[in-house]
């Protein structure tokens, strides 16, 4: 099971199908099983059965999950791979120590990789589809993977598989999210 983790200030808002939705999708079409669950509805067993876990963007203004980063501090014990994607990156930032700040992208924006890893198998340039209002600043020790002109785009824990998009590559780019699939564990099945 790939837990899909919607950031959306309330449970099953349209913010959930505009940003999680997507990326179930993508999930489901590469043979992983999606389940879906809201922030404030994340419980402990939900979490010892995943194989990965994605944290989707939100809305512009819906930005609620960045005052409550305490209620993401699972995170930093998890031992699955893990991905956040925009406000996700935002999330992740914030909870392994770095920083969140005013920053807006709306549109396509070049993006350069600057360091490969699993997600990113060369460097190039290539455009990506923004929208977000907070820009982040990783933890010290953290890497850099890529770059826009104006913001850090892609971050990964320095000896964890946990990744940071400040992109949405569910609406381009979605072989990202493909790459991070392969390296979540194969899964025996779900239970509730």
């Amino acid at each position: 099971m790939i837990l899909i983790v919607d950031l959306s200030w309330k449970p099953r808002s349209l913010s959930c199908s505009e940003f999680a939705g997507p990326v179930s999708t993508i999930v489901d079409n590469a043979g992983r099983h999606p389940v879906m669950v809201h922030f404030s509805e994340i419980h402990r067993k939900i979490t010892e059965n995943a194989a990965g876990i994605i944290l989707c963007g939100t809305a512009l203004k819906d930005n609620d999950f960045a005052s409550r980063a305490e209620e993401f501090t699972w995170l930093v014990g998890s031992p699955v791979p893990v991905l956040g994607i925009c406000a996700g990156m935002q999330v992740l930032c914030q909870v392994f120590g770095g920083k969140i700040y005013p920053g807006c992208e709306i549109g396509m924006t070049e993006i350069r990789v600057i360091k490969t890893d699993p997600l990113f198998v060369e460097e190039k340039v290539f455009q990506a589809y923004e929208l977000h209002s907070f820009a982040s600043n990783p933890p010290d020790d953290w890497v850099i993977t890529a770059v826009s002109d104006g913001y850090v785009q892609a971050v990964h824990h320095p000896d964890r598989p946990i990744f940071g998009l400040m992109f949405h590559p569910e609406v381009r780019n979605r072989d990202l999210i493909v790459r991070f699939l392969s390296l979540c564990r194969e899964e025996p099945g779900y239970q509730d």
